[in-house]
């Protein structure tokens, strides 16, 4: 099942299934159980969105051999993590403000992870239970601010910094994922899941254990080496079958 979020021909926000070229709006949001309203939309008819508003964004650091191993870093007994504010969100189609204070910009291509239920000290074994879906998130990151400046909250904090969608896919194996990047139509980067160190249900029991996880907060668990530098003017995608394109640009 594909969960969208969008902007209606009345102007008003739904949520909505997504089957095929049509939209069936449903009752309220997706977090239980899913109600149609009645509605129905041709995809063209519609503006998506963000197809969640979380509370916040929860991030893991250098979750990966390959970008351990790249930036000669330490690796990880335990996830790093970081937040992204909701001012960071933007749509699919958006436009990501590459900052003045910045000249070290990259895409992040990841996996991002859609809870459905408050999540409070859960196991691993039981995190799945508290996951809604899946999406394709670009974790944007200022890396000077990092590298340089030891200021990772400023990295990732930046106003557009975290385009996410188009949809929610309920129905996907998150342990056999694997994500491409394009910039300006060519695959620029690429990665496996498995390339991950710490899984998503470790990181579900690692943060449920620290901070409660909210209906709609969103996980992004480390990109699997999918990554690389933009410039203003480039066009970035995000993909991940079956859920589909992400794509954004940089301004």
């Amino acid at each position: 099942m594909k969960i969208i979020r969008f902007v209606n021909p009345d102007k008003k926000i739904e949520y909505g299934i997504l089957e095929g070229e049509v939209v069936r709006g449903i009752k309220g949001e997706p977090y239980s159980q899913i109600k149609y309203s009645g509605s129905s939309y041709k995809l063209s008819q519609l503006k998506l969105l963000a197809p969640c508003t979380p509370s916040k964004i929860v991030g893991v650091m250098a979750n990966s051999h390959k970008v351990i191993k790249k930036f000669n870093m330490p690796m990880p007994t335990e996830p790093v993590v970081f937040l992204k504010p909701p001012s960071s969100i933007i749509n699919p189609e958006d436009n990501i403000v590459y900052p003045e204070s910045s000249n070290k910009v990259d895409f992040e291509g990841e996996l991002g992870v859609i809870m459905k239920a408050k999540a409070h000290r859960v196991s691993k074994e039981d995190a799945p239970n508290y996951v809604l879906g899946y999406t394709c998130i670009n974790d944007v990151s200022a890396l000077d601010w990092l590298f340089d400046k030891n200021q990772p909250a400023v990295c990732k904090a930046y106003d557009t910094f975290s385009p996410f969608g188009p949809c929610i896919e309920t129905e996907l194996d998150p342990a056999n994922v694997e994500i491409e990047a394009y910039l300006n139509g060519e695959l620029a980067a690429e990665g496996h899941i498995s390339d991950l160190i710490f899984s998503i249900p470790d990181q579900i029991e690692f943060l449920s254990h620290i901070m409660t996880l909210l209906p709609g907060d969103v996980i992004t668990p480390g990109t699997p080496a999918c990554h690389g530098f933009v410039k203003r003017g480039d066009t970035v995608e995000i993909k991940i079958e079956p859920i589909g394109t992400l794509r954004n640009y940089v301004v």
